[in-house]
């Protein structure tokens, strides 16, 4: 079976620094890859690149079979826009709309970006809203929410495009701690539903319970990925122990 994602030899700069110098990974469909490593090694370049906030310079992105290709020609924007097409993000910061309530933030952008009827995108809003625990949040406002149902808001407003692939830049850093498990707790159940996803974070804790496969990534590189039971009990790089010494 091809992989819901596939990368092969992706490079990215910015103002002639390296910042992504190679990277060669794959996610198979169904699975929750946590992608881990130090600040600045180039985790959330690569997820901006994956949904086409950030142009690369080489390299090859296929996901779910929409190919985008940098170093061999023009690029496709036809592709381009695919690819974006099938992805869902969610970011550090919650990015709601404030003068929206939470029901009007998720079932705005599939009635305005997809043309679904406004019942029927009402309607799956309030769905999705069930399904991430805002059932009784519909007509609060963002400000009336805490950080932890900001962040289900904005999971559930990305479901709501009906993505193939959900990726996550941090989604618990501006969270108090009492408030992370919540929002991890909805990324494990989707998980469970056999929905693709990536996620970017520190939460070693998650990524050890609920992560199918480990990525850690140095210096703009893969340097090694394996089960969470390989990479936590038994990790091969000495880059990689080093890191995970001051989390275990």
């Amino acid at each position: 079976m091809q992989p819901a994602i596939e990368i092969r030899g992706l490079r990215k700069s910015f103002h002639g620094i390296p910042v992504l110098k190679g990277i060669d990974l794959a996610v198979e469909t169904a699975q929750l890859t946590v992608l881990i490593g130090p600040s600045g090694c180039g985790k959330s370049t690569l997820l901006r690149c994956l949904i086409g906030l950030e142009q690369f310079d080489e390299g090859r992105i296929s996901v779910n079979g929409c190919r985008i290709e940098r170093g061999a020609g023009t690029p496709d924007p036809e592709a381009a826009r695919g690819q974006r097409a099938i992805m869902g993000m969610v970011f550090q910061a919650f990015n709601l709309f404030p003068h929206m309530t939470i029901l009007d933030n998720v079932s705005r952008p599939p009635h305005i970006v997809q043309r679904i009827p406004a019942a029927e995108a009402r309607d799956l809003a309030v769905r999705l809203l069930d399904k991430v625990g805002l059932n009784d949040k519909h007509h609060q406002y963002p400000s009336q929410l805490s950080g932890g149902q900001q962040q289900r808001a904005a999971i559930a407003r990305a479901l709501a495009m009906k993505p193939k692939v959900m990726l996550y830049d941090e989604p618990t850093s501006a969270l108090d701690p009492e408030l992370v498990d919540e929002v991890l707790q909805v990324m494990r159940e989707l998980d469970a539903e056999g929905i693709t996803q990536v996620v970017v974070t520190h939460e070693m804790r998650f990524a050890g319970d609920a992560g199918d496969k480990i990525v850690f990534m140095s210096d703009g590189l893969v340097v090694e990925e394996g089960a969470p039971e390989e990479i936590f009990s038994n990790p091969r790089d000495p880059r990689t122990r080093q890191f995970l010494k001051r989390f275990l």
